[in-house]
């Protein structure tokens, strides 16, 4: 590292991704305006795909934040979506072409009167045009190429789902999804149960796990990193992708300990995962089970409490 390169930062950058950004694309904008803005090689990953057409909450994980990325997959998701009654398209969305048309279009006391029938754990069939491998290849390339696709039943968990606007021949809604959840497909299936058809026009996502978008920067303000502006107005810690897990205190010895990937002993601690930090660096996410805590996943940080 050169005297003016910077320490790679570690951490989280909430971007609110805009409309047909992909999320791999917004991961290689974070890497080059971290290179342009002096910083060390940093590992940078994202917390959940969004698709091209859909805006919102996409959670970058950058350095030791990285290794969190997979727990942020699991997390729930919220969505606010419009669906436009009267056409499906093979996509569900704006970008596919029409293969199904009603005349019916239902009322919003109708639309929330059916709510409730995809609350809760439900089935499934995700969208043809989907990332999903059928027999080792893409299910949007199979479809792309006018093979039909058959897609199996997955289930999901729907936590709520509330009608926040509607206008004519649109509604639109508010859903609190588990992870696996396809919005286009839950938008095709309310219509259905209307008696009607529909696709998605509009899609955001509010919120992913413990982040929400009052915490989401825009791309303008992502590019200031590469012209000098400081990250760390900009990053939240890596703890920030934590949600509701208890902090287990370490001393200088037991923190040395830990690092060396070594059980801890005799804790006064109840059962399940917990944060160990020394002062306010986390080391590592620790399992606990009768007093005794094994490293789950370890950081390697710099003690900047010390």
């Amino acid at each position: 590292m050169t005297e003016r390169t910077k320490p790679a930062p570690h951490g989280w950058l909430v971007l609110d991704k805009p409309r047909g950004l992909g999320s791999t694309q917004a991961v290689g904008l974070v890497k080059r305006v971290l290179r342009q803005g002096g910083y060390e090689k940093t590992k940078v990953g994202h917390g959940g795909t969004l698709d091209p057409l859909a805006e919102g909450v996409l959670p970058i994980a950058l350095g030791e934040a990285t290794k969190l990325a997979g727990r942020m997959l699991d997390a729930s998701k919220i969505y606010d979506f419009t669906i436009l009654f009267g056409q499906q398209t093979d996509t569900l969305d704006t970008e596919g072409e029409v293969v199904e048309t009603s005349d019916r279009i239902p009322a919003r006391a109708d639309i929330e009167a059916v709510l409730p029938q995809f609350t809760g754990p439900i089935e499934q069939a995700p969208p043809a045009f989907s990332a999903i491998k059928i027999d080792g290849k893409r299910a949007y390339d199979l479809a792309r190429a006018g093979q039909d696709v058959e897609m199996k039943l997955r289930g999901v968990t729907i936590h709520a789902l509330d009608v926040v606007g509607d206008a004519e021949g649109e509604v639109t809604l508010r859903a609190h999804v588990s992870k696996g959840t396809y919005i286009r497909s839950l938008a095709r299936d309310v219509a259905h149960a209307l008696g009607s058809c529909g696709h998605i026009t509009y899609l955001r996502r509010i919120k992913a796990g413990p982040f929400l978008q009052t915490e989401a920067i825009s791309l303008d303000s992502a590019e200031e990193i590469a012209k000098g502006a400081p990250i760390e107005n900009l990053l939240l810690p890596l703890e920030a992708g934590l949600d509701d897990i208890p902090v287990l205190t370490l001393e200088p010895d037991s923190a040395q300990a830990v690092r060396q990937g070594r059980v801890l002993s005799d804790l006064p601690h109840s059962d399940g995962l917990h944060l160990a930090k020394l002062g306010n660096t986390p080391v590592a996410l620790m399992e606990l089970e009768a007093g005794s805590a094994k490293v789950v996943r370890g950081f390697n940080l710099p003690d900047v409490a010390e």
